[in-house]
């Protein structure tokens, strides 16, 4: 479901899992539906946040190597020098 694209398979997962006797799966089972619209179409379509993700690590990362030593001004010439 994760790889493949296919969303609408969620439903009958979610129901799998409620009849199963796991608590922390039902648990995992309430939070999805309370945006199952979103989820399911998380998982359908080919696109995802990846690269954005990857791209905010990176600056934590140079942030944090900089470890309080001086504001935004020197992080913001290290971003858009590196």
């Amino acid at each position: 479901m994760l790889t493949g694209g296919q969303g609408e398979r969620l439903p009958d997962w979610l129901d799998a899992v409620r009849q199963d006797d796991l608590p922390s799966l039902h648990t995992l089972a309430a939070g999805i539906d309370r945006d199952r619209d979103a989820v399911v179409v998380g998982l359908t379509l080919p696109w995802n946040s990846g690269p954005v993700e990857g791209h905010v690590n990176w600056i934590k990362i140079l942030k944090r190597q900089m470890f309080g030593r001086a504001g935004f001004a020197l992080l913001r010439k290290r971003v858009l020098l590196s």
